[in-house]
C-alpha cells in the first residue's frame, strides 16, 4: 500500500460554518459543550489547556463529528499552522479560555 500526498488544485477554505457552529457549542450548556471546547482548546494550545481524546468522536452527535472532522481536514491539508485566531476567532478562544479554563484575557496576554 502505498501513501501519496495529492497536489492541491485549488486553495482549500476555511471551514467557516463549522467553526461557528463549534464555538456556539462551546459556548453553550449542552452535554458535548465542554468536550467541543476541549477540541478547540486543544487545536488553541494542547499542551498548556488540555487535549482533545480522540474517543471523544464517538460521543458525538453526528453533525458535531461531521464539523470536528472538516476542521481536522482543513488543518491537514493547509501548507503551515493555522490557528482560530488567524481565522477571526480570537475573541470566540478567549471567550472559552473564560468559561472552561478560568483564564482570562489579561492572562492569555
Amino acid at each position: 500500500m502505498s501513501f501519496r500526498r495529492h497536489p492541491k488544485t485549488h486553495a482549500e477554505q476555511p471551514p467557516t460554518a463549522a467553526l461557528d457552529r463549534l464555538f456556539a457549542i462551546a459556548k453553550s450548556d449542552t452535554g458535548q459543550s465542554a468536550r467541543v471546547a476541549n477540541f478547540l482548546l486543544a487545536w488553541w494550545n494542547g499542551v498548556d489547556l488540555g487535549h482533545f481524546p480522540i474517543a471523544d468522536l464517538f460521543g458525538f452527535d453526528r453533525t458535531i463529528a461531521d464539523d470536528i472532522t472538516a476542521v481536522i481536514r482543513f488543518l491537514g491539508r493547509h501548507p503551515g499552522a493555522v490557528y482560530a485566531d488567524s481565522l477571526g476567532y480570537r475573541g470566540d478562544v478567549m471567550d472559552l479560555l473564560a468559561r472552561w479554563r478560568g483564564i482570562t484575557d489579561e492572562d492569555a496576554a
